[in-house]
Protein backbone atom coordinates (compact mmCIF):
# COMPACT_ATOMS: atom_id res chain seq x y z
CA UNK A 1 0.00 0.00 0.00
CA UNK A 2 1.33 3.45 -0.87
CA UNK A 3 2.02 6.04 1.83
CA UNK A 4 -0.73 8.30 0.47
CA UNK A 5 -3.28 5.49 0.49
CA UNK A 6 -2.32 4.51 4.04
CA UNK A 7 -2.54 8.15 5.15
CA UNK A 8 -5.95 8.59 3.52
CA UNK A 9 -7.32 5.47 5.22
CA UNK A 10 -5.83 6.46 8.59
CA UNK A 11 -7.24 9.97 8.40
CA UNK A 12 -10.65 8.77 7.21
CA UNK A 13 -10.88 6.30 10.08
CA UNK A 14 -10.23 9.08 12.61
CA UNK A 15 -12.08 12.05 11.07
CA UNK A 16 -14.71 11.10 8.47
CA UNK A 17 -17.48 10.10 10.89
CA UNK A 18 -16.55 12.04 14.03
CA UNK A 19 -15.57 15.37 12.42
CA UNK A 20 -17.05 15.49 8.89
CA UNK A 21 -16.26 19.16 8.27
CA UNK A 22 -12.65 18.63 9.34
CA UNK A 23 -12.61 15.62 6.99
CA UNK A 24 -13.75 17.90 4.13
CA UNK A 25 -10.97 20.34 4.99
CA UNK A 26 -8.19 17.75 5.01
CA UNK A 27 -9.39 16.30 1.71
CA UNK A 28 -9.17 19.81 0.24
CA UNK A 29 -5.69 20.25 1.69
CA UNK A 30 -4.71 16.96 0.05
CA UNK A 31 -6.08 18.20 -3.30
CA UNK A 32 -3.92 21.30 -2.93
CA UNK A 33 -0.93 19.03 -2.20
CA UNK A 34 -1.57 17.05 -5.39
CA UNK A 35 -1.61 20.34 -7.33
CA UNK A 36 1.93 20.93 -6.03
CA UNK A 37 3.37 17.60 -7.15
CA UNK A 38 5.85 19.33 -9.47
CA UNK A 39 7.07 21.55 -6.61
CA UNK A 40 7.33 18.58 -4.25
CA UNK A 41 9.12 16.38 -6.79
CA UNK A 42 10.21 13.10 -5.22
CA UNK A 43 8.46 14.16 -1.98
CA UNK A 44 5.03 14.55 -3.63
CA UNK A 45 3.58 11.50 -1.90
CA UNK A 46 4.99 12.60 1.46
CA UNK A 47 3.40 16.04 1.01
CA UNK A 48 0.03 14.49 0.15
CA UNK A 49 0.24 12.16 3.16
CA UNK A 50 1.08 15.06 5.47
CA UNK A 51 -1.78 17.07 3.99
CA UNK A 52 -4.41 14.40 4.61
CA UNK A 53 -3.05 13.71 8.12
CA UNK A 54 -2.19 17.23 9.30
CA UNK A 55 -5.36 17.58 11.40
CA UNK A 56 -5.70 13.98 12.61
CA UNK A 57 -4.91 15.21 16.13
CA UNK A 58 -8.41 16.75 16.30
CA UNK A 59 -9.90 13.23 16.49
CA UNK A 60 -11.62 13.02 19.89
CA UNK A 61 -9.88 9.77 20.84
CA UNK A 62 -6.44 11.29 20.15
CA UNK A 63 -6.76 14.47 22.21
CA UNK A 64 -4.10 14.55 24.92
CA UNK A 65 -2.49 18.00 25.10
CA UNK A 66 -5.43 19.65 23.33
CA UNK A 67 -3.09 20.96 20.64
CA UNK A 68 -3.78 18.99 17.49
CA UNK A 69 -0.33 19.17 15.83
CA UNK A 70 1.29 17.54 18.87
CA UNK A 71 -1.56 15.10 19.48
CA UNK A 72 -1.59 14.05 15.82
CA UNK A 73 2.18 13.68 15.59
CA UNK A 74 2.29 11.69 18.81
CA UNK A 75 -0.37 9.32 17.47
CA UNK A 76 1.40 8.94 14.14
CA UNK A 77 4.72 8.19 15.85
CA UNK A 78 2.99 5.62 18.05
CA UNK A 79 1.55 3.74 15.06
CA UNK A 80 4.86 3.74 13.20
CA UNK A 81 4.38 6.47 10.59
CA UNK A 82 7.54 7.60 8.80
CA UNK A 83 9.52 10.01 10.97
CA UNK A 84 9.54 12.85 8.45
CA UNK A 85 5.75 12.64 8.09
CA UNK A 86 5.38 12.78 11.88
CA UNK A 87 7.57 15.90 12.05
CA UNK A 88 5.72 17.65 9.22
CA UNK A 89 2.39 17.08 10.99
CA UNK A 90 3.84 18.33 14.29
CA UNK A 91 5.07 21.57 12.72
CA UNK A 92 2.33 22.31 10.20
CA UNK A 93 1.22 25.90 9.79
CA UNK A 94 3.67 27.48 12.24
CA UNK A 95 2.72 25.23 15.15
CA UNK A 96 5.87 26.37 16.94
CA UNK A 97 4.34 29.78 17.58
CA UNK A 98 0.99 28.43 18.77
CA UNK A 99 2.77 25.93 21.03
CA UNK A 100 4.56 28.88 22.65
CA UNK A 101 1.26 30.67 23.21
CA UNK A 102 -0.17 27.51 24.78
CA UNK A 103 2.88 26.81 26.94
CA UNK A 104 3.56 23.55 25.07
CA UNK A 105 7.05 24.27 23.70
CA UNK A 106 8.53 21.33 25.63
CA UNK A 107 6.00 18.90 24.13
CA UNK A 108 6.89 20.09 20.60
CA UNK A 109 10.66 19.96 21.16
CA UNK A 110 10.91 16.27 20.25
CA UNK A 111 9.72 16.99 16.72
CA UNK A 112 12.04 18.54 14.14
CA UNK A 113 10.96 21.48 11.98
CA UNK A 114 12.60 20.89 8.61
CA UNK A 115 12.06 24.47 7.40
CA UNK A 116 12.17 23.62 3.70
CA UNK A 117 10.09 23.61 0.57
CA UNK A 118 7.93 20.65 1.65
CA UNK A 119 7.10 22.32 4.95
CA UNK A 120 6.29 25.54 3.08
CA UNK A 121 4.09 23.60 0.66
CA UNK A 122 2.17 21.96 3.52
CA UNK A 123 1.61 25.36 5.13
CA UNK A 124 0.48 26.67 1.73
CA UNK A 125 -2.00 23.82 1.31
CA UNK A 126 -3.53 24.32 4.76
CA UNK A 127 -3.79 28.11 4.67
CA UNK A 128 -5.31 28.13 1.15
CA UNK A 129 -8.08 25.63 1.98
CA UNK A 130 -11.38 26.57 3.61
CA UNK A 131 -12.98 24.57 6.42
CA UNK A 132 -15.20 22.98 3.76
CA UNK A 133 -12.28 22.00 1.51
CA UNK A 134 -12.48 24.73 -1.13
CA UNK A 135 -9.39 26.53 -2.42
CA UNK A 136 -9.25 30.11 -1.08
CA UNK A 137 -6.81 32.98 -0.93
CA UNK A 138 -4.59 32.78 2.14
CA UNK A 139 -5.66 36.24 3.30
CA UNK A 140 -9.31 35.17 3.14
CA UNK A 141 -8.57 32.02 5.14
CA UNK A 142 -6.82 34.05 7.82
CA UNK A 143 -9.81 36.44 8.00
CA UNK A 144 -12.19 33.45 8.23
CA UNK A 145 -10.24 31.97 11.15
CA UNK A 146 -10.32 35.30 13.00
CA UNK A 147 -14.07 35.65 12.43
CA UNK A 148 -14.79 32.05 13.46
CA UNK A 149 -12.87 32.24 16.73
CA UNK A 150 -13.57 35.86 17.69
CA UNK A 151 -11.26 38.63 18.89
CA UNK A 152 -10.40 37.26 22.34
CA UNK A 153 -9.57 33.64 21.44
CA UNK A 154 -6.03 32.26 21.57
CA UNK A 155 -6.38 31.00 17.98
CA UNK A 156 -7.10 34.57 16.83
CA UNK A 157 -4.00 35.77 18.68
CA UNK A 158 -2.05 32.96 17.02
CA UNK A 159 -3.27 33.52 13.45
CA UNK A 160 -2.71 37.28 13.74
CA UNK A 161 0.87 36.80 14.89
CA UNK A 162 1.52 33.89 12.53
CA UNK A 163 0.15 35.60 9.41
CA UNK A 164 3.49 37.04 8.22
CA UNK A 165 5.21 33.62 8.44
CA UNK A 166 2.27 31.80 6.85
CA UNK A 167 1.98 34.30 4.01
CA UNK A 168 5.74 34.12 3.42
CA UNK A 169 5.49 30.32 3.06
CA UNK A 170 2.59 30.79 0.62
CA UNK A 171 4.64 33.25 -1.43
CA UNK A 172 7.73 31.01 -1.47
CA UNK A 173 5.57 28.11 -2.65
CA UNK A 174 3.94 30.24 -5.35
CA UNK A 175 7.38 31.33 -6.60
CA UNK A 176 8.59 27.72 -6.68
CA UNK A 177 5.50 26.68 -8.65
CA UNK A 178 5.84 29.58 -11.07
CA UNK A 179 9.50 28.72 -11.64
CA UNK A 180 8.34 25.27 -12.72
CA UNK A 181 5.44 26.72 -14.73
CA UNK A 182 3.09 24.74 -12.51
CA UNK A 183 -0.24 26.54 -12.02
CA UNK A 184 -1.61 26.15 -8.49
CA UNK A 185 -4.90 26.92 -6.77
CA UNK A 186 -5.48 29.24 -3.86
CA UNK A 187 -5.90 32.81 -4.89
CA UNK A 188 -4.07 35.38 -6.97
CA UNK A 189 -0.38 35.02 -7.75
Amino acid sequence: MSLATWAFETSAAKLADTLPRRWQHVQGVARQARSLSAVAGSDAELLEAAAILHDVGYAPDLVDTGFHPIDGATYLARIGAPERLVHLVAHHSFATYEAELRGLQDELEGFEDERGSIRDALWYCDITTSPDGAAVAAEDRIAEIKARYGPDHLVTTFITGAAPELLAAVERTRRRAEALSSPIQGGPS
